[in-house]
This record gives structure tokens, sequence and C-alpha cells, in this order.
């Protein structure tokens, strides 16, 4: 019996044993979760990390549809180049980076921003430093249309080049002759400035674009051109682009003091920074002060140009302000804060939209950023100019912007340090909670 017994309790121990061990052998093969990777843009005493942290709340995940205890995974980026059409193409594309599940289970199209520009003569640096910014903040993808002399077409290429894989994997970008399709062509090139005519044609050249930003050479991005591109929804079913107007204040713009031929609204426009629904203004037909009957775009800008050229001063962009005169109806106008210039500072700060949230596009027109004339200006070019990509953005920009604005407090346009700083910080604050998020998702099944 007592034999009986003791082989009774072996068996029933060795059960209990062979059932912990099975519990307890798949508990310990759950994986771990995986930190999310060291982060290279901001220091961990910025403050900033615990700040994105603190939002990665349970309900937080909840909204994401993450599982709250699954490990952290990366997504691998792929790389496309091209060429084709007439333009010299380089294209990078990379794989959609947000928060979901993996490629294979959830597709989207992503959408892909466009940028025009426009640089001839000394304009190569300050060009790459205007596409650096729209790089820097911005979350979609960005295919660059620049429009170049045939000297600076190589250069260009060599420069876009030299930068890391983890930026040129962000954009795409063809490089174009300069052409006009209508009139003498030395004639445009000369008006106004050199090759700044080019813009006007755009909607001509361009003909599979649907939408485009086109942006001077010293335009900088202080926060991503996402937000300008968002604009595009804003617009009503007879608008089809978008600009700032020139001054804030009629009695000293230049516009309603010195004009010698019609403009838009009371102040006139800037065409530094233009958002354009370009098949809207290929489909549209202008009113216009030469013929009762309407023109198309292609068409009217050679006789527009004959009967105003005696007076104009400030070139394509007078014959914008001609344009939208008579078709006011297709404009939308955006705040003075995305294409502050030194306009806005040098008389008295007269943008109370940058003063409320912060310069969200800079304008540098009248060469301020190579002269000292307006030095807040150049220290937020020289700053974006001197920055290494992949470098920490608060240590290697921010910490450097805020020390050199010290120096320009006592000028006119420097005295409000924060319009120029806030957007610049939020900005970065953004990229980084981006950075944090985008990365989370439930590992394949």
């Amino acid at each position: 019996m007592r034999i009986h017994c003791k082989i009774v309790v072996i068996a029933v121990c060795f059960g209990v044993f062979l059932l912990l061990y099975f519990f307890g052998g798949n508990a310990a093969d759950d994986p771990p979760l995986k930190e999310v990777e060291e982060d290279n843009y901001f220091p961990k005493f910025s403050g900033l990390r615990n700040n994105v942290a603190s939002k990665l709340t349970k309900k937080t995940l909840d909204e994401l549809h993450i599982p709250h205890k699954q490990p952290l995974t990366y997504r691998k980026v792929s790389k496309v180049s091209s060429r084709g059409g007439n333009a010299i193409a380089k294209s990078r594309q990379r794989s959609d980076m947000g928060v979901g599940w993996p490629a294979s289970k959830r597709t989207r199209a992503e959408e892909v921003m466009h940028l025009a520009v426009v640089a001839c003569g000394n304009r190569l640096d300050e060009t790459l430093t205007m596409v650096k910014s729209a790089l820097l903040f911005s979350i979609k993808s960005i295919k660059f249309h620049i429009f170049a002399e045939d000297p600076l077409t190589s250069q260009f290429e060599k420069g876009l080049s030299q930068w890391p894989h983890a930026i040129t994997n962000k954009f795409q970008y063809s490089i174009y002759p300069i052409t006009f399709s209508v009139g003498n062509a030395e004639e445009w090139k000369k008006l106004f400035k050199p090759c700044a005519a080019q813009r006007l044609f755009l909607p001509v050249i361009l003909k599979d674009v649907d939408s485009l930003l086109y942006v001077d050479t010293d335009v900088l991005f202080l926060r991503p051109m996402d937000d300008m591109w968002s604009f595009l929804k804003a617009f009503n079913t007879t608008q089809l682009a978008a600009m700032a107007p020139e001054h804030e204040i009629p009695k000293i713009g230049w516009y309603s003091r010195f004009a010698r031929h019609p403009f838009y609204g009371v102040t006139g426009v800037n065409s530094g920074v233009m958002l354009m629904n370009l098949t809207r203004i290929r489909s549209t037909l202008f009113k216009n002060s030469m013929i009762t009957s309407g023109l198309s775009w292609e068409d009217l800008l050679h006789p527009l140009y004959q009967k105003y050229k005696n007076h104009i001063t400030w070139g394509d962009q007078d014959l914008l302000n001609i344009i939208f005169h008579y078709n006011s109806e297709c404009l939308y106008t955006f705040p003075c804060q995305w294409n502050y210039r030194p306009d806005h500072c040098m008389y008295g700060s007269n943008c109370k939209g940058a003063e409320e949230e912060g310069v969200s596009i800079l304008h540098g027109n009248r060469g301020v950023y190579h002269d000292d004339k307006q030095p807040a200006f150049k220290v937020v070019y020289d700053a974006i100019h001197e920055y290494p990509f992949e470098d920490n953005l608060f240590q290697s920009l921010f910490y450097p912007l805020q020390t050199k604005f010290l120096d320009t407090v006592n000028t006119l346009c420097g005295r409000i340090p924060q319009v120029f700083l806030k957007q610049v910080e939020k900005s970065m604050r953004t990229v980084y909670e981006k950075k944090v998020v985008r990365h989370v998702r439930p590992p394949p099944k």
C-alpha cells in the first residue's frame, strides 16, 4: 500500500511540474518590449523626449489601434531612381512611414507635394538652402521642379547627391531648362530679375502636375510644407491660386502709393510664395482689359505684357496682380506669416499673424540674407545653411540660432525674437513626435 501511495504522489507531482513548465515556458517565450532607437535629433535633457512619452498613454495607443504590449519594429525604406522626359530627373521614393500594419496588409498611395523654383546666376547656394529647409520639417514626400540655366544643372545634381540617403529618400527632383512658350525669350528672361518670368509659364510646361507651390530662391520654410499644401483644400470652386498681400497697411504699401497699373485688392499681392491648382488654371478663361471674351492663361501672357510693359516695375509679379485684379474671384489670400518679409518688421511690426503664431515661411527679399541690413533674417538663413543633416536639430540648429539672435535684439526686425523662433521650435517638436510614434506598429502575423 505504501509503495502504491508513493507512486501516486510521484505521478501527481510530475503532472504539476509539467503544467508549470508548460505555462511558464509560454510566458518566457513572449518577446520583450523593444525600446525606440536612440534619438539623434533631440538631447535627453531637452525635455521633449519626456513630453512625447507622456502623450503615448493607453488612450493614445487605443486611438492609434496599437496593442499596448507589442514590440516596436521598423519598416524598410526602398530607393528608386529614374530618368525620363526632357528634364534631367533624379527621383527618390520612400515607403509609407506612418503608423499602421505591414505594407503587405495595408497599402496606400502616398501623396506627393510639388514645389517649383527658378534659379539663375549666383542663386545655387540660396536655392539649395531653400530645398534643405523644406526637407527638414516636411512630412510627405516632395517633388522639386528646378528650372535653371544650363551651367547650374550639374552643380544642382552634385549638391543634391551629396546629402545623406536618409534625406534623399524623402524627395524626387527634376531639372528643366529655362524656356518661354510665347513671345521673345530674351525679353522675358530680362523681365525684372533674371529668369523670374519663368514662373508665369509653369502651368504650360508642367502639364502633368495638378497642383504646385512656387517659391522664390530666397524663401525658407520654418514649418512643414504640408501645412501650406493644405491651403489647397481651402479653395472654393472658383479659386485657383493663393498668395499673400504685398503689405498689411495701405498707406505704406508700394502698390497703393506708386502703381501705374491695376493690382489686386487694396495693397496688391506678393508672388514670392504662390500656391497653384494648375489644372484649374489651364482650364480657365481669364477676363482682361484687352478683349471682351476670356483668354486662356498661355494666350493671355504675351499680349498682357505688351500692353503694360512700360508701366510695370516688379515684372512678373505686376502681371499677376493685373490678372487677378480682373479675376479676383480666382485668388485665395493667405496670411502674412506665410510670406514674411522685411517690410513686415522694418517699419514696425505689422504682421499680427506672425506675432501670434510665429513666421511660417520666411522670405528674405531685398538680399537681406547676404548683407547686414536685417541681421535677424541673415541669422536664420546662416543657421539652416550651415546645419549638417542628421545632426541633433536642437544642438546644431535651434540653440545656435537662439544664441545668435541675442545679437539682433536691438535691430528693427530682431527685437521680437519669438516671431522668428516660435514655429522653428514647434516644427522640431513635431519632427520628434513623429519620429517616435511612426515606428510603433504591431508585428507581422
